[in-house]
């Protein structure tokens, strides 16, 4: 075949025409000098009425941003106007030939609203999270008040109980009890979710800071005849800089979680420096001129019953976990998503090693380097 004669006979202008996309020729004031019919169809209009047209009428700062997008090389998203004033959005490319710009242009306006629905989706979700934080003084108290009253009487100070009203004030004293730890887990993760969350970063002691998280466990450790081990022997470094406060929280939050699912053996948490290759592999935001020792991993690994694979499945999602109707799922997965919310926004990572019936190790990779700056 002779493919010579074979493109000898397209005629460039035909092709053009046909494009999927519209297109247009404009001359450097802006006048409208060809348009294709794809043009005439998203602008409602006819190709012979956009001819003469200055460009501006029709896109909101046409010939402006046909110079941005040829001079930056890439394609900019603007408003534009049907010849009847109707309003939608376009992206939109632009190449210059001599004294003329080519112009495509592509309908994005459904995407577009897309774009803009999430962002307001997004927007009125942290909107709701700071209204539950600022509310939970409220949203606790009646809870709190519950659980002092059940207590006193439990305690005799509204007199004696027989047997049955003994129970049933047992029972509401336990349940208002697990329902304010639920509230309080809930309104931590609205917070770490919320615009009110802020990294304070500041030199502080690590080992002090997990040995302070563990002290606080210790009447559920005794209680349980838990052991806490350490490994701090690869850990060079005593002093880090990052948001002490919220790393008691992840800390915290962690060890809840393996506590509630062991109830023989013990508990290690090794502190070390990781590779370079295991940062990248994690998901911890890349920070430049960063050297192994401008991260920290914490590993806090346990000897409780583990997660099947499919628990594992959302885990850090309590999203997901809304229709499955066992309470201590959700739970546990609000315990984890804060820490997993808060360490994405510290720039660290977090994730889950763990068999059945083998126990569990969670991974806390974090930066902790005062100076460095993102990649």
């Amino acid at each position: 075949m002779n493919f010579t004669n074979l493109f000898s006979n397209i005629n460039p202008r035909e092709v053009i025409r046909n494009l999927p996309d519209a297109v247009f020729v404009i001359d450097l004031d802006g006048r409208i000098v060809w348009a294709n019919d794809k043009a005439a169809v998203i602008f409602e209009s006819k190709r012979t009425d956009l001819k003469g047209l200055n460009f501006d009428e029709i896109v909101a700062n046409g010939v402006f941003l046909a110079e941005k997008s040829y001079s930056k090389r890439n394609s900019v998203v603007t408003g534009a106007f049907t010849v009847e004033g109707k309003e939608f959005f376009i992206e939109m490319n632009a190449k210059k030939y001599v004294e003329q710009y080519f112009i495509t242009i592509r309908d994005v306006t459904a995407m577009t609203n897309v774009l803009t629905i999430a962002e307001r989706t997004g927007r009125l979700n942290k909107e709701k999270n700071v209204m539950f934080v600022k509310l939970s003084n409220e949203i606790k108290s009646p809870i709190q008040s519950i659980i002092g009253f059940s207590q006193a009487l439990l305690d005799g100070l509204g007199g004696e109980m027989n047997d049955k009203q003994n129970k049933y004030v047992r029972i509401i004293n336990k349940n208002s009890s697990e329902l304010l730890h639920f509230m309080d887990k809930f309104i931590e993760f609205a917070q770490a979710e919320s615009s009110l969350f802020k990294c304070e970063n500041q030199p502080f002691d690590l080992v002090n800071a997990i040995h302070t998280v563990v002290k606080n466990n210790e009447s559920v450790l005794s209680a349980k005849n838990l052991s806490v081990n350490y490994d701090f022997d690869e850990f060079n470094r005593k002093t880090v800089y990052s948001d002490e406060n919220s790393l008691k929280i992840i800390l915290q939050n962690i060890l809840e979680i393996s506590i509630k699912s062991t109830d023989v053996g013990s508990i290690t948490i090794k502190v070390e420096h990781p590779e370079a290759e295991e940062v990248e592999r994690c998901g911890a935001k890349p920070i430049k001129d960063a050297s192994r020792f401008s991260y920290v991993k914490i590993c806090v690994t346990d000897t409780g019953m583990g997660f099947a694979e499919s628990e594992l499945e959302g885990i850090f999602e309590p999203y997901t976990q809304l229709d499955k109707a066992h309470k201590k799922t959700i739970l546990r997965s609000i315990t984890l998503g804060t820490a997993y919310t808060i360490l994405k926004r510290m720039g660290g990572a977090i994730w889950i090693n763990s068999e059945v019936m083998k126990g569990s190790s969670y991974y806390v990779i974090l930066p902790v380097e005062k100076g460095l700056k993102n990649e």
